[in-house]
């Protein structure tokens, strides 16, 4: 039997080169690649779409758009790492272990959107809450964010890596985007199940990759009887059995010490951890770490490639 071809589109910017790295070796991938000079070369790219069986866009919104048409003319199977289709219902969102049947509908889908890193920590730490009743749908989430700097795209990077100096020694994490909508936002809405969008505050610190999100539950908004332990009993349910979703024991969780919850614990793998943390006053706090580039970009692609080839889903992945 033929191995099934993958082409990347866009395998030089962050996310798609880290995922030519997972994929160069793999001994049941035959991988399609063009040179950099060709990037651009609609004609080039066109035809490594007639060739491949899958493609993986790893490309600004419009040239994502255009990239999934040709894809459809051509039959090709597509996971579109942009966030041009991660709300379109004609898209399956490919988060695996979000909801039951999840997985399966990526594995016969033709057309999958990635998910957007924050996006999949809220996501995974809100939804099983939201369908267990242990928040309300209308519940009024704020979500304080701290991501690596290439978690902020090209001129974020550029701007970390030498274009402002000072920046790799800052002693502490600083806000961006405050005042704008970010484009993670419809899709936290959409598939947490929470009927409001979200107050999101990310920010960024003095390290290139990793994520921790801290996701306050004030006790006067829980549902009736919800507490820290019946939260985390919903979120250790929910995850029963996921290789790459680790719910921390509570007791485990709650002998932290400074330096806690460093955002780059999950960096290199595609892991995602998630703590509760019970406060005297009722109140809980859900902390997530993931690798923004692994489970939050690169790796949830392999994932999401190896469910619609129908090889083991962590074949190219570490866990741990």
């Amino acid at each position: 039997m033929a191995k099934p071809t993958v082409f990347i589109d866009g395998s030089h910017g962050t996310t798609g080169l880290r995922i030519q790295d997972r994929l160069e070796n793999r001994p049941d991938l035959e991988l399609l690649s063009i040179s950099e000079e060709d990037r651009r070369d609609t004609e080039v790219r066109r035809a490594a779409y007639e060739d491949a069986d899958l493609a993986i866009l790893c490309l600004p919104d419009d040239a994502a758009l255009e990239a999934a048409d040709w894809a459809e003319e051509t039959n090709t199977r597509v996971i579109d790492a942009s966030t041009a289709h991660r709300v379109d219902d004609n898209w399956v969102f490919g988060l695996p272990e979000m909801v039951d049947g999840q997985r399966e509908s990526i594995r016969e889908s033709p057309r999958v959107s990635n998910p957007g890193c924050y996006a999949t920590a809220v996501i995974l730490g809100m939804r099983p809450l939201v369908d267990d009743s242990l928040i309300p749908a209308d519940f009024p989430l704020t979500v304080h964010a701290l991501s690596g700097y290439t978690g902020g795209g090209k001129k974020m990077i550029a701007r970390w890596e030498g274009g402002e100096p000072g920046l790799t020694n800052l002693p502490f994490e600083t806000p961006y985007a405050i005042e704008a909508r970010h484009k993670h936002i419809p899709e936290m809405t959409k598939y947490s199940g929470l009927e409001h969008a979200p107050q999101f505050i990310p920010s960024v610190g003095p390290f290139a990759t990793g994520m921790r999100l801290e996701l306050p539950l004030h006790s006067s908004l829980l549902g009736s009887g919800a507490d820290a332990d019946s939260i985390w009993q919903s979120l250790d349910r929910r995850y029963a059995g996921e290789q790459f979703i680790r719910v921390i024991p509570m007791d485990e969780a709650a002998e932290y010490s400074d330096p806690a919850f460093d955002p780059r614990a999950c960096n290199d793998t595609n892991r995602l951890d998630i703590s509760v943390l019970p406060n005297v006053l009722g109140h809980v706090l859900i902390v997530v770490q993931l690798d923004n580039l692994g489970k939050g970009a690169s790796g949830a692609a392999v994932q999401n490639m190896n469910l619609m080839l129908g090889v083991d889903e962590s074949e190219g992945l570490t866990v741990s």
